[in-house]
Formats: C-alpha cells, sequence, structure tokens
C-alpha cells in the first residue's frame, strides 16, 4: 500500500510546481492572486511530504547518519534500525496519532477555514498530518517484523550490508569507468 501511494504522491509535487508556476504568471501579468491558490500549494506539497514518509521508510531512504552506520556489521545495524522502531519512531508516530485524532476531528466537525480572505476549508490539511501519521506506523510496524525476521534468519536481507570502505571502492571503480568512457 505504502508502496503505491508513495509512487502516486510523487505527482503531487508536479501539481504543486503547475499551481505556483500559474499562480505567478497570473499574479505578474494580471495584477491578480488568490489566497485558495497559495494554500493549494502548500496543501499539496505537506500531502507529498507526509503521505511519501511511509514510502521512504519503506525504501530505507530515511535519515540516519550513514557514515557511522556503515561502519558497524550488517547484524549490528539491523539491532540499531530494530531499537530505532520500537523506541522512538513508534512511540513518537503513536503518539501524533493519538493527538490527531481529536485535533481533525474538532477540525472536520466544525468546518474549519482558513483565516485568510478566500482561503480553503483547513479539515483536508489536518486530515493529511492523521494519515500520513497513520500510513508511517503501518510501515514501522512492517519494518519492525521484517527486522525480527531478518535476525532470525526467516527471511533475505534485501539491503545487503556495504561498509563505508566498499562503497567507496565502488564508487571510484564507477568513476574511472566513466571518465574511461
Amino acid at each position: 500500500m505504502n508502496e503505491f501511494i508513495g509512487k502516486w504522491v510523487s505527482w503531487l509535487i508536479l501539481l504543486a510546481v503547475l499551481v505556483s508556476a500559474t499562480n505567478a504568471v497570473i499574479r505578474k501579468t494580471l495584477n491578480m492572486s488568490s489566497n485558495a491558490w497559495l494554500e493549494l500549494q502548500w496543501y499539496l506539497f505537506g500531502a507529498a511530504f507526509l503521505l511519501a514518509a511511509a514510502y521512504t521508510l519503506r525504501q530505507n531512504e530515511h535519515i540516519r547518519i550513514d557514515i557511522i552506520y556503515g561502519m558497524f556489521s550488517r547484524r549490528a545495524q539491523h539491532w540499531i534500525d530494530l531499537f530505532g522502531h520500537v523506541f522512538f519512531l513508534m512511540p513518537f508516530v503513536l503518539l501524533m496519532i493519538y493527538y490527531f485524532v481529536p485535533y481533525v476531528s474538532l477540525s472536520y466537525r466544525s468546518g474549519e477555514v482558513s483565516t485568510n480572505a478566500g482561503g480553503l476549508i483547513i479539515w483536508p490539511a489536518k486530515s493529511l498530518l492523521l494519515i500520513g501519521f497513520s500510513l508511517l506506523a503501518l510501515q514501522g510496524i512492517s519494518e519492525i517484523i521484517k527486522k525480527i525476521a531478518i535476525m532470525r534468519g526467516d527471511m533475505d536481507d534485501p539491503t545487503p550490508f556495504i561498509s563505508v570502505h566498499e562503497q567507496a571502492e565502488l564508487e571510484a571503480k564507477a568513476l574511472a569507468e566513466e571518465i574511461r568512457s
């Protein structure tokens, strides 16, 4: 599910750029602007960012200090990932979901709208927060299960270990090959 959503929301960046460019052209040529168009830009960017977070975790592209992480054995890396997912990611994500449920519900029930003249309704943007963290929670659970399965030998490691030195060698060889060609 997160794979599909992550690939789909990448198109929201293009849509945000098009909305932004159109808004800029209209503002400069016709001397007109709209708060709704400005807010739509941040809705689209926020949606892309929030809905793609789980996909980023699934692809193992989340933020960490790879220079230090790469110095450890693959088994130690799995333990670091498992520890981080269980004791940092999941408590934070579950806490955010706990707080966002009433936050979004109140916004929806009250029909909250932007304080800007001509602005958009707010609850869809707030809903994106809840949806994004819910997807991240599901992916976190999936990653914890996968880490345990890999460490028990029940599953092959989808990202085999490459040390920092091996990575540097591979990059140097690729660069040398590129220069030769």
